[in-house]
């Protein structure tokens, strides 16, 4: 059956019932306010980090030692730009939720100057970021008999597409961004269905292996050669409140993981004094709680199987 156009009468109403909801609920609207930082361009940036950081990888190919500095020159010019905006959006408008002000009178503060440092100064880090990167990607290919080739891994491991956005978003946050952390994080947790919050401090030579279902807050230490499995979990037991009832913020909420560790899929855990020694190994679907010591091996018992025959 066509549509009956005569219906559409009723869409100015409903037009003037959701304009009017936006008066009601502003919570959830940002309208009439100094611009927040663009979601498309946080995405397009990490794209064009992406392809600095995997030269030859990405979108552009064909590059070689006569061209690269071309395009790398141009991309790291766009970044600056891009970047130092969308930082000075963010920057702006923390300060004014936080000073209950208006942006538009703001005249003390150089909201563009401090974006621009902050620019320069994590754009600096990309060499050091791309060392670690590459212990990351030699873990995952040590770590996985599956994998034929470093190129495998770039291309399609989830686990380093993950830590990739993970190395980058955490030097905003330690930079004290608002927001684009952990727009980028969520971004990659859409993509990946790992979800490792930008403030995790997460040593070289890093692998997640499979990676679904992989969550890692945002107190979490975890030290160089570290491997864990699909599902696992570094999370916060319950939340400490304050005399109001309010939850204490700014506290060691996550596990710390030493050196060389291994947890295995579905292992959960939890809790900021929880530290998993060194050379340790937790087994599958284990629920942690507490600390182990170094070169130990934690696992739940085998559960008993029991057969019988069909009808």
């Amino acid at each position: 059956m066509a549509s009956d156009f005569r219906r559409k009468e009723i869409l100015p109403e409903i037009t003037e019932q959701i304009v009017a909801s936006y008066h009601e609920i502003g919570s959830i609207n940002h309208l009439g306010h100094c611009p927040l930082p663009s979601y498309n361009e946080i995405t397009s940036l990490l794209m064009d980090l992406s392809e600095i950081l995997y030269p030859g990888y990405r979108r552009r190919q064909n590059l070689h030692f006569g061209n690269v500095p071309y395009h790398v020159g141009d991309l790291i010019d766009t970044l600056h730009d891009t970047l130092t905006q969308q930082i000075c959006r963010a920057l702006r408008h923390d300060f004014t939720t936080r000073n209950d002000a208006d942006c538009e009178s703001i005249i003390e503060k150089d909201f563009e100057a401090e974006a621009q440092d902050i620019t320069i100064s994590f754009l600096k880090t990309i060499p050091e970021l791309r060392s670690i990167l590459s212990k990351d990607v030699q873990a995952a290919y040590d770590g996985d008999p599956a994998a034929k080739s470093l190129d495998e891994i770039i291309f399609s491991y989830p686990g380093l597409e993950a830590i990739t956005t993970h190395r980058l978003a955490h030097e905003l946050y330690r930079r004290n961004v608002p927001f684009i952390p952990r727009m980028m994080s969520e971004w990659s947790h859409s993509k990946t269905g790992i979800d490792l919050h930008p403030g995790a401090n997460i040593g070289h030579s890093f692998f997640i292996d499979h990676g679904t279902g992989v969550v890692i807050g945002e107190t979490c230490e975890i030290h160089p050669h570290v491997k864990i499995y699909q599902g696992v979990t570094l999370g916060a037991l319950s939340f400490p409140k304050d005399g109001d009832g309010k939850i204490i913020r700014g506290t060691k909420r996550h596990p710390t993981i030493g050196e060389g560790v291994v947890i295995y899929a579905n292992a959960t855990v939890l809790g900021g004094d929880t530290v998993v020694g060194a050379n340790s190994v937790i087994g599958a679907s284990v629920s942690l709680m507490k600390s182990v010591p170094p070169n130990t091996i934690v696992t739940i018992e085998k559960p008993s199987l029991k057969f019988r025959e069909a009808s």
